[in-house]
């Protein structure tokens, strides 16, 4: 994404990216030169290509203004309609889980603290547990009661299955089966409970970065899910491909991603993959593929030097353009040493920064990624992820800057509601807000969710304030936004 000295905008970008590596872009600053850049395979070359076929597209949108950016269809029109004929059973949502949990040290994914584990060769029932595993029958049942009462769809719960104690880091290929779970999570009992709260639990498949593993086991993986009520899974490929150290961005692992949305698609199951490459606009192909991470998530905020303030102002220009990012927002609680005493971690966030990422990062799935527990403390703030929507008839960029600020309104599918999202970056700002998207001659309730006096990502990020207006199609107001702050409105 870039500005050229008289205002033009300029975004490079590629769609329709299938047999083969997503681009890079090497920048020579002494040459003032773009250059395109490949992951090659383990041996070195970028690719393999069997006549007759074609290359991924390059795309070129040009605009003087930010905001037609991030309004072209470009990029998802380039790619091939649905090869789904029913997409009936694919449903956009959100969700919560035993995740975040796991990230901030409050409980672990493994059961126990054995290593060198061989698969299959273990009498579970007899390993002595460390008595810190999150996803346990009791905790899930208490997220599915929270999703319950507040009207989400999901629960996703990571860690349930044998294999956390030797994944990480130790070039194991055969790591997880992905059907077998620990003895404190009891599969059918959480099936029976969720229904009868209305809830779905969603699979978590991390592979370990063994893709051939995943790979075989796919048809008895999704067998498992469906034969214990499970429509979506969440997919990870943390550390280097195995068997022969592919890299996540080469043509081998793009196709791989595809084969699993592919053979996900035949079970009626959705997919939302982690550490996989970024889209390009396959979600017009493959709609289950629902969304996926594929770029620094919120989750980095939790043990390491986070994401900077401008990082989600830059997003919507960059990995964005090629479709939904599952970010993770909507942490409350941003101070880590919350956990940890002493801790220097945090989002570089103001809470109602992580209200407007709900707008502004686009995802047909999105998560009220921290722990319930934190959510009851700010009932009033967490009316507004309660409410937002997920799935849009309209959409209008309203002002926008890249890495600077943005300022995003969608119309919620099929209801006469709006939702505002507006953000910025280390600095704060007084933006105007016209309304004149809105139909005319009607009036509309518009609940603010606003930055506090005083408030900050780094010492005042919990501070915020709620205001109710009027409004109609004639208003503008004035919010102010705090350091790497926001707004988030909804309008019914």
């Amino acid at each position: 994404m870039m500005k050229s000295d008289n205002g033009v905008y300029i975004n490079i970008f590629e769609a329709a990216v299938t047999n083969y590596p997503v681009m890079h872009l090497l920048v020579d600053k002494s040459e003032f030169s773009l250059k395109t850049a490949f992951a090659p395979d383990a041996v070195g070359n970028i690719a393999y290509m069997q006549a007759p076929c074609s290359t991924p597209w390059r795309t070129i949108i040009v605009s003087k203004k930010a905001e037609n950016i991030l309004t072209s269809r470009m990029i998802l029109n380039l790619n091939e309609p649905s090869k789904i004929s029913d997409v009936s059973w694919i449903k956009g949502q959100k969700y919560v889980g035993i995740w975040w949990e796991l990230h901030v040290n409050k409980s672990s994914w493994n059961y126990s603290d054995i290593n060198n584990i061989k698969l299959g060769e273990i009498d579970w029932s007899k390993v002595k547990p460390n008595g810190r595993h999150g996803a346990t029958t009791e905790r899930t049942k208490y997220y599915i009661d929270f999703a319950s009462k507040n009207g989400f769809a999901g629960v996703l719960v990571e860690g349930w299955n044998v294999g956390w104690e030797d994944w990480f880091g130790n070039w194991k290929e055969n790591v997880f089966d992905f059907v077998t779970p620990y003895p404190d999570f009891d599969v059918k009992e959480l099936q029976r409970y969720a229904a009868t709260k209305g809830v779905k639990l969603i699979m978590h498949h991390e592979t370990s970065a063994s893709a051939t593993n995943y790979e075989r086991r796919l048809d008895e993986a999704f067998r498992f899910m469906k034969d214990n009520g499970y429509d979506a899974v969440k997919t990870g490929y943390v550390g280097r491909i195995i068997p022969r150290g592919e890299m996540h961005d080469g043509q081998w692992m793009v196709s791989h991603y595809f084969r699993v949305a592919e053979k996900a698609a035949q079970y009626k199951i959705m997919v939302n993959s982690h550490e996989s490459s970024r889209p390009t606009g396959q979600s017009r192909t493959w709609p289950n593929w629902i969304s996926a991470e594929a770029a620094r998530g919120n989750e980095f905020n939790g043990w390491s030097r986070g994401n900077p303030p401008e990082h989600e102002t830059i997003l919507p220009f960059t990995r964005i353009m090629g479709g939904g990012m599952d970010y993770t927002p909507g942490i409350f609680q941003t101070k880590m040493d919350y956990y940890t005493p002493g801790s220097k971690f945090q989002v570089h966030t103001t809470l109602v920064k992580q209200l407007a990422l709900y707008v502004t990062m686009y995802s047909p799935l999105q998560m009220a990624a921290d722990l319930p527990e934190n959510y009851e403390r700010f009932p009033d703030a967490f009316q507004f992820i309660k409410d937002v929507a997920v799935d849009w008839d309209d959409t209008k960029v309203l002002s926008a800057e890249p890495g600077d600020y943005l300022i995003i309104a969608r119309k919620a599918k099929g209801f006469n509601e709006w939702f505002i999202g507006g953000i910025t970056d280390e600095n704060e700002r007084e933006m105007e807000i016209s309304f004149d998207f809105l139909p005319k001659g009607t009036s509309f309730t518009a609940k603010f969710y606003m930055d506090g006096d005083g408030a900050s990502w780094d010492e005042n990020p919990m501070l915020y304030k709620i205001e109710t207006k009027t409004v109609t199609s004639e208003s503008k107001i004035k919010v102010k936004l705090a350091r790497s702050g926001g707004v988030a409105i909804s309008i019914k």
